[in-house]
């Protein structure tokens, strides 16, 4: 197949076409991938010092037609349109049980770059070719387990479908599941990329009183406010705590760290009032890290940080959720939208996110 493959990081990524997927096993569905966004932690990872195992195929946020199924594989047929799943809950483990399904170990096989079974399905050569953040969307074909994907109607574009695999469900559910913002509580989202967007709608979908948001990019600023925003703050011109507690009086109920930013989780927790919690949703880089100054607070404030993966949900419920939000004109997905390029321009579209030119980009393979 035709695929961007990253060869090492911090170089750009290459389009071949002599990747090969290897047939379904049981239990697993082969998707031709139609469109896949470009994410902030597809970023990090060509950006980073020390990037996922290489070669690898990035791109998890996407959305294709099934093309073949496994023996045993039932909620899928070929033809059927889907959603594919970066962090894929097995449904019965310790954690799965538990109501968390974003910590189970079968599905945190994401971050290895393989399928739960230790495969990749992918290979160049003879030689392994790893799958990015748990799908490698960033190529024409995707081999996966069956509940790594979720089927939708048909008459749902598939370029809207696909930022739903990352940004919108993970944005959304950082309010509604991780935090669970409660109706006329205050908010305060830095970084207004598809994440934080998303994390703004889904303020304004909890009833969140006041939604401050914080981003150096003049034009996220003011397409936020279209999504529910009331409140805009330049972090170059502003001092953003300060200014959360001028708003608020004692500081924000919940903070979201939308841009993957240890200094700012570090705001956040200044931001946030006293008992109020501060959300990691952005992805930092493995080599950052942060300080608790005095480590204390945490204790005689009784302030809260937490992190999130994935919206801390199960993608079998929450794309349905979302879908029908969707479609009652509630969430606006078509908006997250601003540029659609083919494969061949992913650089240019990594060199839009570094720029932080518009909210997403959707590739079209």
């Amino acid at each position: 197949m035709r695929a961007a493959l990253l060869e090492s990081g911090r170089t750009p990524l290459q389009i071949v076409d002599d990747i090969a997927v290897r047939d379904p096993g049981p239990g697993e569905v082969v998707v031709r991938v139609q469109h896949c966004g470009i994410c902030h932690s597809d970023l990090t990872i060509v950006d980073s010092e020390a990037p996922a195992p290489v070669p690898v195929v990035l791109g998890h946020e996407a959305a294709g037609t099934v093309q073949a199924v496994g023996a045993g594989v039932r909620t899928v047929s070929p033809g059927d349109h889907v959603v594919l799943v970066a962090v894929a809950p097995c449904g019965h483990c310790y954690w799965c049980v538990r109501g968390e399904p974003t910590c189970c170990q079968e599905a945190r096989s994401f971050m290895s770059g393989r399928l739960p079974d230790g495969s990749t399905s992918l290979s160049r050569g003879g030689q392994p070719v790893y799958r990015g953040l748990g799908v490698g969307g960033f190529g024409e074909l995707v081999l996966t387990t069956g509940n790594a994907v979720v089927k939708i109607d048909d008459d749902v574009p598939l370029e809207v479908a696909a930022v739903i695999g990352c940004a919108v469900q993970t944005g959304i559910g950082a309010v509604l599941n991780t935090a669970r913002v409660e109706e006329g509580a205050t908010v305060l989202v830095m970084g207004l990329g598809g994440i934080g967007i998303s994390v703004v709608q889904g303020a304004r979908l909890a009833g969140a009183s006041r939604i401050i948001v914080s981003d150096p990019v003049a034009e996220r600023r003011d397409l936020a406010a279209k999504f529910g925003a009331t409140d805009a703050l330049d972090p170059a011109e502003h001092d953003v705590v300060a200014a959360c507690h001028r708003i608020t009086r004692f500081g924000v109920d919940y903070a979201f760290d939308a841009a993957g930013s240890a200094r700012l989780l570090e705001a956040g927790l200044s931001a946030t009032r006293t008992g109020g919690t501060t959300v990691s949703v952005g992805a930092p880089s493995a080599e950052e890290t942060m300080t608790i100054a005095p480590a204390v607070r945490l204790l005689v404030e009784e302030k809260k940080l937490v992190g999130c993966l994935y919206g801390s949900g199960n993608a079998t419920r929450e794309v349905p959720r979302i879908l029908s939000m969707w479609r009652r004109g509630v969430v606006d997905l078509e908006s997250m939208i601003s540029f659609q390029r083919p494969l061949v321009e992913i650089n240019d579209g990594f060199a839009d996110l570094r720029a932080g030119r518009g909210i997403r980009t959707v590739l079209s393979l």
